[in-house]
């Protein structure tokens, strides 16, 4: 069966410069490095992107610097949910409007507790104002962040009454089974993973594919993983692919994430400005940051002396 998104998807970080505004200039270039990797697209303005750190302008100029550098606006899938939904349609019809018509979206997730019912008239009420049928939805599972879990009943409707336009979910829960669940009951349904080291299993199962953070590093291997996972003779080159997947990935958690993924970039380009994260997230202290590079490195990591 063909499923309407597929591939693996960076996750991409979010360059800002010492005045902490976007880096427009560094983020298209690392865009075009990510397709150059492997990546079938850039999931911009997500988690690791930090855009629940950045204003409705600065989302909408990120996405346009993009467009205007040449990257595909079929290959990017930027996150437009907010809690608002006026503004959740705002930065989805600014999408549209550029040719971009594939988004990842939160639920609205300042309320706790909310029901299904709740859920599916906020979904219902942004799709319906929205009203253009090129627009495709990825839901975004991540309920350890957002505090709102999506359901497969909050699915199932969704789909009912939305079938082209809800399309997939980025599943960021890190419990396999979920994901497995969704696949049996919604056939033709995308499911991405958002945890590196499920991609593999994910895909043996049935899966689309992923949108991750360690993509920004290892998007060749994860690409590796996607298109050979299935094919008895890739399973070399998958498994050592797996492994330097998973090397990055665990070493980018043996710190806080978000700026450990951001360090490992500075290290891959040279560009200590790389490291910066906008409050309330910190840079690693320069003990981290020294720490992470010799990790790196042994790894076999990308760690380029930062230009003076």
């Amino acid at each position: 069966m063909t499923l309407p998104v597929t591939g693996v998807y960076c996750a991409a970080a979010t360059p800002v410069k010492a005045d902490l505004s976007p880096d427009l200039a560094a983020f298209t270039a690392h865009c075009h490095q990510l397709l150059t990797d492997g990546c079938d697209g850039v999931a911009l303005l997500g988690t690791t992107g930090e855009a629940n750190s950045f204003g409705l302008a600065e989302r909408r100029a990120l996405l346009e610097a993009a467009i205007e550098a040449g990257l595909p606006p079929t290959r990017l899938m930027p996150g437009t949910g907010v809690n608002a939904a006026p503004e959740t349609i705002d930065l989805t019809r600014h999408a549209l409007a550029l040719g971009v018509n594939r988004v990842v979206m939160l639920p609205p997730s300042y309320y706790k507790g909310v029901s299904d019912e709740g859920l599916f008239r906020a979904y219902a009420q942004i799709i319906e104002t929205i009203a253009d049928s090129r627009l495709q939805i990825i839901l975004y599972h991540i309920p350890q962040i957002s505090g709102v879990p999506i359901s497969h009943d909050l699915i199932a409707r969704l789909v009912a009454v939305f079938p082209e336009t809800v399309v997939g979910i980025k599943d960021s829960a890190g419990k396999l089974d979920n994901m497995l669940e969704i696949i049996a009951r919604f056939p033709g349904f995308s499911v991405l993973a958002g945890a590196d080291p499920l991609l593999l299993p994910l895909m043996k199962a049935g899966g689309a594919g992923c949108i991750t953070a360690t993509s920004n590093l290892v998007g060749a291997d994860l690409a590796t993983v996607f298109k050979g996972a299935n094919d008895i003779a890739m399973k070399d080159a998958v498994a050592a692919a797996q492994s330097r997947i998973n090397a990055n990935r665990d070493l980018s958690n043996s710190y806080t994430q978000l700026p450990a993924i951001k360090a490992m970039i500075a290290s891959r380009y040279g560009q200590v400005g790389w490291t910066r994260l906008r409050p309330p997230l910190v840079s690693l202290t320069s003990d981290e940051l020294a720490d992470l590079r010799g990790r790196l490195l042994a790894i076999g990591g990308t760690v380029k002396e930062f230009a003076q």
